[in-house]
Formats: structure tokens, C-alpha cells, sequence
């Protein structure tokens, strides 16, 4: 990355390399720079003030949803229920909120996955998401659960699972690298495909024959017990050493983090220097 760059935040592509992750910065649509190399710099990053809705690209006064104004709340694909809930998706009928983008994006293949991130984790994601899903959260490990041919479905497998496993990252746990040693992802997988079997039989034949355990090593340390969160509303200027990457998460002098896809949208001016 340049010594001196302003841009708009957005998620941070990642990219997989054997097991070791690396993390970039959308400049523009066609410019990223890499990220973990200012890992050991002392990083300055200070909100301008300025928000741009991720989806129109419009200078608005504020989001009305993460990233988005107005309008793009209210017709956009990107605030459609069935992204956070993928059991209401309708993609499959030819129905959406954006019918052309619920085919696109939704009526595709998609898996239910197992993740140790800081605790075991169901989810669900497009299958061609893999491993980027996986890096967003922050998983230390993950295994491929079930495979379906569109969205409505994995959703409802995941609901099931959530009957005994939780859909959500405990994101404390997750940067601290707190890692269960007693998951044993195949041994959760097979118990867990069991389970469903039990109680619902329609589903046996999604289960995926994939065993295989993804491992995911990321451009951080051990953290300290004490984690601080920060919101550029609040703290619009930080500064210090960034010590690591992980998830979404910016981490500075081992203890204060920034979560950069909650802060999609926001302009900042990034200085790094050895």
C-alpha cells in the first residue's frame, strides 16, 4: 500500500495461499493494494467524514442500513431478508427482491459448512464463496457439511442444525485464536449428519462425502485478554502498530480492533510508515 491512500472501506478480498492468508484494500474496482504488508507499520487511519452507499456509490448524510442509503435500503438486492436468512430465499421460484440477482447469486449451488471460529459454527454460503466465507469469519478450521443446489435449501438444513449448534461467531474468541482443541470437526460432522438423518430423512442425501478439514492461518498473534472494539464515529482517528489481520478485523497494538465490513462505506485516509 501507498505511504498515503484515501479510499472508500468495503470487505477486504483475501486471498488463500496453501493455508496462510493475505488481505488487500479496494482502492477502486480495479486497483487493490496488499494489506498484511503494513503489518509491523505504524498505521494511521482517520474517518474523512464522508459515506458512500456501497451499492449506488452515492455521497450520502447517512446509511439507513449497513453501507446503504435510502433507496438502496429499500430496493436493493444487497438488504434482501434471505441474505441473513437463507431459508425464506426464493431464488429457486424465480422470486426475489431483485429477481435477476436472486438468480445469480441464489439459485446456485450452496453448502452448509462446519467452522471452529473461537467455538463450532454452522453456516451457509454460495459454493463458490469457499474459503472466502470462511475467512470473513475468521475461521481457524473448517469441513463441508452438505452440499444443495440452491439457497432455500441450505438454509434449511441450517435451520435444523441450529436446533443443536449455534450460527454465530464469537468474535472475541475468534482473535484471540482461543481455540477448542477438543472440536474435532469430521468427529462433529459425522455426529451431527447422524442427527440430522434421525430427524429429518429428506435431507440424507445432501450430506457431503467431503471430509476433507480446511485449515486457515492467519497474518496475527495471540492477543491480549483485553479487546477494544472501536467505531470511526466514534474514534474517528487510529493509530498505531497494526499487528495483525484476521476476519474482517484490522487489529492495532495487539488489543484495539476495527471491524472493517461494518464500517463499509466510510471514507478514510490510511498513512503507513515503516
Amino acid at each position: 500500500m501507498n505511504s498515503n491512500t484515501t479510499l472508500f472501506l468495503d470487505k477486504m478480498p483475501a486471498r488463500l495461499d496453501k493455508d496462510h492468508v493475505s488481505y488487500f484494500m479496494c482502492k477502486s474496482e480495479d486497483d487493490i493494494a496488499p494489506m498484511s504488508e503494513c503489518i509491523g507499520y505504524n498505521v494511521s487511519m482517520e474517518y474523512t467524514g464522508r459515506l458512500r452507499c456501497i451499492d449506488c456509490k452515492k455521497i450520502v448524510k447517512k446509511f439507513y442500513a449497513p453501507g446503504l442509503c435510502y433507496i438502496c435500503m429499500m430496493s436493493s438486492a444487497l438488504n434482501s431478508p434471505c441474505i441473513i436468512n437463507p431459508e425464506l430465499c426464493e431464488a429457486h421460484l424465480g422470486k426475489g427482491k431483485v429477481p435477476e440477482w436472486e438468480e445469480k447469486h441464489h439459485n446456485q449451488p450452496h453448502i452448509v459448512y462446519l467452522a471452529n471460529s473461537g467455538g463450532l459454527k454452522v453456516g451457509v454460503t454460495r459454493a463458490d464463496q469457499i474459503p472466502i466465507r470462511w475467512i470473513d469469519q475468521g475461521a481457524d478450521e473448517a469441513i463441508i457439511f452438505a452440499h444443495t443446489p440452491y439457497r432455500q435449501l441450505a438454509g434449511l438444513i441450517e435451520i435444523m442444525l441450529k436446533k443443536v449448534l449455534s450460527d454465530k461467531t464469537n468474535w472475541r474468541a475468534m482473535l484471540k485464536n482461543v481455540k477448542n482443541e477438543e472440536i474435532e470437526l469430521l468427529e462433529e460432522k459425522r455426529k451431527y449428519s447422524q442427527w440430522l438423518i434421525e430427524n429429518q430423512q429428506d435431507f440424507e442425501h445432501y450430506i457431503s462425502e467431503d471430509d476433507t478439514v480446511y485449515q486457515l492461518n492467519y497474518p496475527t498473534t495471540v492477543l491480549s485478554s483485553t479487546i477494544q472494539s472501536v467505531k470511526l464515529d466514534k474514534v474517528p482517528k487510529l493509530e498505531g502498530v497494526l499487528t495483525g489481520i484476521k476476519g474482517q478485523y484490522l487489529i492495532f497494538d495487539e488489543k484495539t480492533v476495527l471491524n472493517i465490513r461494518s464500517h463499509a462505506g466510510y471514507e478514510v485516509q490510511i498513512i503507513a510508515n515503516n
